[in-house]
């Protein structure tokens, strides 16, 4: 059986989008399948890392100037664009619960693709209905049912749901990943230690 990556993700985190552009070839390279986990991660800050808000706040101003050139290495290391949008932090809950729903349409990874690059790349709000339609537009969303499922019971839910499971198995932000279910790592500078977790797994299979 080949090993399982669980990848929890918000898109409202540059350094998940930084993550969630290389996570594909390193579960290819291992040989391992990926089980996306939309959460929303503000749910987790909220639970377990407040202290994030404050660091935002009140930013160092030597950590801080570090922090953008760091974001921006790992961007053109990427192939990926990151900018600074308006709107941040962006209310991320519709956008989160539409990836639910992506992925009952088999086209989460599409999804989640097109809200990155909107939000990261062109610097539009994605937690406006018009740029929410754009994405499932470019992506083969039907706008209609799209609207109904991040209404819905079931999809809100399912995104509370993957948001207390990973703060109930340690997680405390996003991305947070798990091989076969007990071995978590966190954040997109772990993804070297992450394959090779997957291959000792796969090879122990």
């Amino acid at each position: 059986m080949p090993a399982t990556l669980e990848f929890f993700f918000d898109i409202s985190s540059p350094w998940t989008y930084l993550a969630f552009s290389r996570v594909e070839d390193v579960a290819a390279r291992a040989g391992a399948d990926i089980d996306w986990r939309p959460v929303l991660v503000g749910g987790i800050f909220n639970t377990v890392n407040e202290s994030v808000y404050e660091q935002r706040a009140n930013p160092h101003p030597v950590k801080a100037r570090y922090y953008l050139k760091d974001l921006q290495d790992w961007a053109k290391h990427c192939g990926i664009t990151i900018g600074q949008p308006k709107v941040f932090p962006v209310r991320a809950v519709t956008v989160m619960r539409g990836a639910i729903h992506a992925q009952d349409q088999g086209k989460l990874v599409e999804y989640s693709r097109a809200a990155f690059a909107a939000y990261w790349g062109d610097l539009k709000d994605i937690s406006q209905p018009d740029v929410l339609r754009e994405i499932c537009d470019d992506v083969g969303l039907d706008w209609d049912s799209y609207q109904q499922a991040v209404g819905s019971d079931a999809v809100k839910a399912r995104l509370r749901d993957n948001t207390e499971e990973v703060i109930a198995r340690g997680g405390f932000g996003s991305p947070t990943m798990f091989v076969n279910k007990t071995d978590m790592y966190f954040g997109n500078d772990r993804l070297e230690l992450v394959e090779a977790a997957l291959v000792r797994a796969g090879a122990s299979a």
